[in-house]
């Protein structure tokens, strides 16, 4: 198969390697899984304040890997970063397992810009990606006192708990502060580490060693925090008017072993104005997709009338909108 898609301004590197290229971004290597460059060493400060060229997702959840719970929290953040220029560079799925997070989020923070986890966040025993990272960064966890007076205020009593008091020193209460006990640096403002995205929201989003972010698992949360997230992100993007990456979609009755040759060759002469094609099967279906992915809009616009010539397609705004005239066609 053809390659594949191969509360603070400041808050939010590697070079965008696949759609721009930057010489002054810092470089980095690993030996035997250790970053070696400045990127590993940078403080919390550097990495809270340079451009966002990458990012990453790590969903934490046994319910994940067992297959109860269906993770869309990492394709939504997907689409997130696409639309905004972001490069999302990786996906992982881990267990609720302290030493698999520690390794993870370390090696995320050190390789990636814009970091961001998924889920263990809760009241529950098994809830500890909060106690799991703040170990990654030996940072004590402290109840957070603005979280706790939005809490009281925001989160509504449960119908099941109708003697439940915030007053009362019970089990209740104790396992609803364990979600606002954050890792905690005390040389960093509160203000660069704890963001409140949503107003009307009690849920923080913890920020720790400058740039990986605490979200909780429930899909409605996720995007809604994510998405409050946007106004603090696009300061730090390259293009701080967030006009993202484009995508365009040209639908072709050619098998890829047919356009594969042309293909190649559009690659390589596209490759050097930041440009990515992609070629899709779509099992079951009458038509593949090839996809042109870049910044530069007019550029790609200049080369869809080619493209489809060569493949014998048409432009198409969603994948599969063409297939029921396909299907008329036969029928007729």
């Amino acid at each position: 198969m053809f390659s594949r898609l191969s509360q603070v301004a400041r808050h939010f590197s590697r070079p965008f390697q696949n759609y721009v290229q930057n010489p002054t971004a810092p470089r980095s290597t690993a030996i035997g899984g250790i970053m070696t460059s400045s990127r590993a060493n940078a403080s919390a400060e550097e990495r809270n304040s340079r451009t966002i060229h990458t990012a990453a997702c790590l969903i934490i959840g046994d319910e994940v890997l067992g297959g109860k719970t269906v993770d869309t929290n990492s394709a939504y953040m997907a689409k997130f970063c696409f639309k905004l220029g972001m490069a999302m560079k990786r996906v992982e799925v881990i267990a609720d397992d302290e030493d698999e997070i520690i390794e993870a989020v370390r090696r995320m923070s050190n390789n990636f810009d814009f970091v961001v986890t998924s889920g263990g966040i809760g009241p529950t025993h098994d809830d500890i990606t909060y106690q799991s990272i703040a170990k990654a960064f030996s940072l004590p966890l402290k109840l957070h006192e603005e979280a706790y007076i939005r809490m009281k205020k925001f989160s509504k009593p449960h119908p099941n708990q109708p003697n439940f008091s915030w007053d009362v020193d019970s089990p209740a209460r104790k396992a609803k502060l364990r979600m606002i006990e954050l890792p905690t640096d005390s040389s960093i403002d509160d203000a660069r580490q704890v963001l409140f995205p949503v107003e009307d929201l009690w849920v923080p989003v913890a920020c720790i060693n400058g740039n990986v972010h605490i979200l909780p698992g429930v899909p409605r949360l996720f995007e809604k925090l994510l998405e409050g997230m946007k106004p603090l992100l696009l300061p730090r993007l390259m293009d701080p008017d967030g006009k993202g990456i484009h995508r365009i979609l040209i639908s072709t009755p050619q098998p890829e072993s047919e356009v594969a040759p042309y293909l190649t060759e559009l690659a390589a002469r596209v490759e050097p104005k930041g440009v990515k094609v992609g070629s899709y099967p779509r099992w079951g279906m009458k038509r593949n997709t090839v996809t042109l992915v870049g910044r530069d809009h007019d550029f790609l616009e200049s080369l869809v009338a080619d493209v489809e010539k060569n493949v014998d397609g048409r432009r198409v705004l969603v994948e599969g909108e063409d297939d029921e005239k396909v299907k008329e066609a036969k029928d007729s």
